[in-house]
């Protein structure tokens, strides 16, 4: 069995949502962790992953916004300081074309799980880019990843429905998640 951990200074957990269904308005967690277990040195080999993120390290780069967003009317962090997510399955679904050869070809996953956000679980299916392994300067083993899905606010109590005067949702319903994770071997 091999542990594995987030390297924080090379991983990013971000989320975007449309604002007046004009533009996108970006946000991270700064604070987060990446927990898997594999079978053995290939990170791949029947995982279990876990993510949290404190809802209160949500930054979108406006000390106002941020504070709405950890307010009852979404993530409600004075009740809810987590996001969890813990992933049930991983199926290999593809190999990532890349614009010039890079290296070995990568492959793609769909990763699904149950993710948990204001008390409320629901299953999310994820596409998971192999970025690949390697060894570094320290002798350790690190795996690299990419890892985009969307969800529904709505469905996870998010329920600020405010309307602009054409009666369209201010904050979309549909947020994107990206994320670039770095995982080390630590076991």
């Amino acid at each position: 069995m091999a542990t594995w951990k987030t390297d924080p200074a090379h991983s990013t957990v971000q989320f975007r949502a449309k604002y007046l269904m004009l533009t996108a308005v970006t946000g991270y967690f700064t604070d987060f962790n990446v927990d898997v277990e594999s079978e053995g040195d290939d990170i791949r080999s029947n995982p279990a992953i876990h993510f949290t993120a404190e809802v209160n390290s949500l930054q979108t780069g406006n000390h106002q916004r941020d504070g709405h967003l950890k307010s009852d009317d979404f993530f409600d962090a004075a009740k809810y300081g987590q996001v969890r997510f813990k992933g049930t399955d991983l199926e290999q679904i593809g190999v990532i074309k890349h614009p010039f050869p890079i290296g070995p070809r990568q492959k793609s996953y769909r990763l699904e799980g149950d993710l948990t956000i204001r008390g409320i679980t629901r299953p999310v299916t994820l596409k998971v880019d192999y970025e690949g392994q390697v060894t570094d300067k320290q002798n350790r083993i690190i795996a690299g990843f990419t890892v985009t899905g969307k969800l529904s606010r709505i469905e996870f109590g998010m329920n600020s429905a405010e309307k602009t005067g054409a009666g369209k949702l201010v904050v979309s319903d549909e947020i994107r998640i990206s994320c670039d994770i770095q995982l080390i071997k630590t076991a």
